[in-house]
């Protein structure tokens, strides 16, 4: 039997992870920076976490959750966003009561949602979220939306654009939504049976529809926009204050939704501008979600966060045309002739990996001229040449493989001579 990668997923080779590593690498460092802590939160969870909190009117609950029944009988699910799991460990670790408020973090890795496969979206994908939980301060939104332009910055992307929209508060999000079921309700029996369902659970939901996105009500809708009261103004106002002082261009889009329900006040996404980056242009997304930690039993703290997909940070790379290719070089490729030399080369490797030199060396028995070919093709900066005269001498031969100078230097002397 042949068995292959499961639909919707795929394997990362070594000559590809190592652009995933330097994604990681520069994710790290720019949280360290902006002082947010890693957090790791299982893969699975309760299936309740996510109806509650996701929303049982999105597509991700009623279409793309992997669920499963464990032997205790308990629903569980595959995580299909991070926010959630993110929250809860919050609440029930009691992070709310840390004397620094709010409490940043940041996580990485696998998400699990059963949808279609196309370029940049997979069944299991990895994405990278921060989650500033505690404050209700519009900064903390900047800060938040400043992060994530700058992973794309020092990434190296250049065209892509912020779009802003404010989902305001529960007051104004009620009579946004009392407006939206007495539009729709005269005519929904024309829309699908999803948007049929969420008319009186969740209207906000049917603007959100790929089916009927071009059904004429859609284009009428009522705009949250003009519901938003004082407050919810006042807050967006200032959000966008922040982000002049930051020197951060947006766009403001009054149909900005995002596909999850515990959004509030600032929506925001990240797009790519590059017209070889295909129909999907959405990179990053996130928002403001008071009142979540309240949905799972915690007391009141307000927060926000996002989350990016790096699958699709890499393809954004490579539709820019600049994919990085410059993948990390060998320090030493260490090339023995013979038992003895064998042996002494195997020593060597040692102490060199030791002192933090990328080394390697012939695994295969390969003669003198296929193991020069592997150096050359690992991009070894340095190549060590070992045979049975130099083990009788206690010397190697150092050839430099930028300029092809060759020279014989004592063992002893070998690593003082590769540290300069």
């Amino acid at each position: 039997m042949n068995f292959k990668v499961p639909r919707g997923t795929q394997d990362i080779l070594p000559d590809v992870s190592w652009k995933w590593q330097r994604v990681e690498k520069i994710i790290r460092s720019i949280c360290d920076v902006y002082n947010y802590k890693e957090i790791r939160t299982p893969i699975f969870e309760q299936t309740e976490l996510f109806q509650r909190t996701v929303g049982d009117t999105t597509d991700i609950v009623q279409k793309e959750m992997y669920t499963f029944t464990d032997k205790g009988n308990r629903s569980m699910t595959l995580r299909p966003e991070g926010t959630a799991a993110v929250v809860r460990s919050f609440v029930e670790n009691k992070m709310f009561g840390y004397a620094d408020q709010p409490v940043k973090l940041y996580y990485t890795g696998p998400m699990f949602r059963y949808e279609r496969q196309q370029a940049g979206r997979y069944r299991q994908f990895v994405q990278f979220g921060i989650e500033a939980i505690g404050s209700d301060d519009p900064a903390i939104d900047a800060e938040v939306i400043e992060l994530a332009m700058n992973v794309y910055k020092k990434a190296g992307l250049s065209d892509f654009k912020l779009v802003l929209n404010s989902l305001g508060d529960k007051e104004s999000r009620n009579a946004h939504r009392e407006a939206l079921i007495a539009h729709f309700s005269p005519h929904i029996e024309e829309f699908c049976g999803d948007c049929q369902n969420r008319l009186e659970k969740n209207p906000l939901r049917i603007l959100d529809c790929k089916v009927d996105r071009e059904h004429q009500l859609m284009k009428t809708a009522p705009s949250l926009a003009d519901f938003l009261n004082e407050d919810s103004s006042a807050y967006f106002e200032q959000v966008k204050r922040y982000l002049d002082i930051a020197g951060i261009a947006y766009e403001y889009d009054p149909n900005l939704v995002r596909g999850l329900d515990y959004y509030n006040h600032t929506a925001f996404e990240i797009m790519s501008t590059s017209k070889g980056f295909g129909a999907i242009t959405t990179l990053c997304g996130g928002g403001r979600y008071n009142g979540l930690a309240e949905e799972i039993g915690g007391p009141a703290a307000p927060g926000i966060g996002f989350a990016m997909s790096l699958e699709r940070l890499l393809l954004a790379l490579e539709a820019e045309d600049k994919a990085w290719t410059d993948e990390p070089s060998l320090d030493v490729y260490i090339v023995t002739l013979g038992e003895e030399a064998r042996t002494t080369g195997f020593e060597l490797i040692g102490r060199l990996r030791e002192n933090g030199l990328r080394s390697e060396m012939d695994y295969m028995d390969r003669k003198m001229k296929a193991q020069m070919k592997s150096a050359d093709r690992l991009d070894a900066d340095y190549v060590i040449v070992i045979g049975e005269d130099e083990v009788a001498e206690n010397v190697v031969q150092l050839k430099n493989m930028a300029d092809g100078q060759q020279k014989k230097v004592a063992l002893d002397q070998l690593l003082e001579e590769l540290q300069k």
